[in-house]
């Protein structure tokens, strides 16, 4: 991924410049804004990938719903969820562009499946902007995530400094038909692979998670522990779902809370965790943010043919085009700083995490 401009300030600039820049630095985050920047009434379809992860339902569709129609008030939104089936998926995609979508916002189920709705849809003349995972060897018009590779690298700086000299971890990645998936860990090997070639630190059992399921993270943790005899320093799980089940894993054999645990998302069951002392941190990515870069970018589109202008900062390549991309900053949090980035961000709410043990933690008492 290469970056070719910074954000600009313009006229439907986001706040603090969707918080691609000052978040990480301050470790705060803003609330998005958006401009209404279309009196046209357009239709934009919103096509989920799945509800293994609780973020699609619980944030993203009510934040792009939100943003949408404050930049255009007057837009008809199509929103469905594929429930992980790339079928489906393409379906949900010919059926919206059937009922009049003037543009596809497209979270794949597989980034490589995802090509054939990018297909079908410039055959209908309707341009699709590939949302959080990127759609791969196809021509959509735009792509809206965090720093993929910025959030694996974050994960493991954390295992690296967190795992002792010689240390043996575990990786729980990502589904395989997920292209950030490949990123995170990529991401994170980035940062592992040196140690591991100075003997600093092994990996000594690494796999990718169909579906993100916490029940597969559970059962191949099991299994790992199984072959390593429980000898186990560090668990870079993908994110929190897949946490969860590392650490229903790691429970069963007296480890959960001994082992720093990675994760991504900032959910209410991962900070509850983080709270608890079982999950040692999490990736913030602050989806209100992407949802008012999406919705932005689909109303201008649909408007004018164009994305807003300053609103696109890089270039991403997925192997077929670069596409003209926002990417947006990843932010670690654990029990530290958890009231500055996620409470106060407004993502969450401490009476939503502060249930069962972690209600004894420091941060609930206030």
């Amino acid at each position: 991924m290469k970056s070719t401009s910074l954000f600009g300030v313009t006229a439907l600039s986001l706040s603090l410049a969707l918080a691609g820049v000052l978040p990480a630095m301050a470790q705060t985050v803003a609330a998005p804004q958006v401009s209404q920047i279309s009196g046209k009434k357009v239709t934009i379809a919103f096509l989920l990938p799945e509800n293994s992860s609780p973020r699609y339902e619980q944030v993203d569709r009510p934040e792009f719903t939100k943003m949408a129609m404050a930049a255009d008030p007057n837009a008809t939104l199509i929103i469905t969820n594929a429930n992980s089936n790339p079928d489906t998926q393409l379906n949900q995609a010919q059926s919206a562009i059937t009922n009049g979508a003037d543009v596809l916002v497209v979270d794949p189920v597989d980034g490589k499946a995802g090509a054939a709705i990018v297909a079908f849809a410039a055959r209908n003349h309707v341009p699709v902007i590939s949302y959080d995972r990127l759609i791969q060897d196809s021509k959509p018009a735009g792509y809206v995530s965090f720093d993929n590779k910025k959030v694996g690298e974050l994960q493991g700086q954390y295992i690296a400094q967190h795992v002792p000299a010689g240390g043996s971890i575990i990786m729980i990645n990502g589904a395989p038909t997920d292209p950030n998936a490949f990123d995170f860990k990529n991401g994170a090997l980035s940062v592992l692979n040196p140690l591991v070639k100075a003997g600093k630190l092994k990996i000594s059992y690494t796999v990718m998670t169909p579906d993100w399921s916490p029940e597969n993270a559970f059962e191949e943790t099991q299994q790992a522990l199984t072959r390593l005899g429980n000898k186990v320093d560090g668990v870079l799980a993908a994110n929190d779902g897949t946490a969860s089940g590392a650490i229903r894993a790691l429970q069963a054999v007296g480890l959960a809370g001994k082992v720093p645990v990675t994760g991504q998302d900032a959910t209410n069951g991962g900070l509850t965790f983080i709270l608890e002392g079982l999950q040692s941190m999490t990736v913030f990515k602050y989806v209100p943010q992407e949802a008012a870069a999406a919705a932005q970018f689909a109303v201008s589109l649909a408007a004018n043919g164009q994305p807003p202008a300053g609103l696109v900062n890089a270039q991403v390549n997925n192997g077929k085009i670069n596409v003209p991309s926002v990417l947006l900053t990843p932010i670690v949090v654990t029990a530290a700083n958890m009231n500055d980035t996620v409470i106060k961000s407004g993502y969450t709410t401490l009476p939503s995490i502060c249930v069962g043990n972690a209600a004894s933690a420091t941060l609930c008492q206030k």
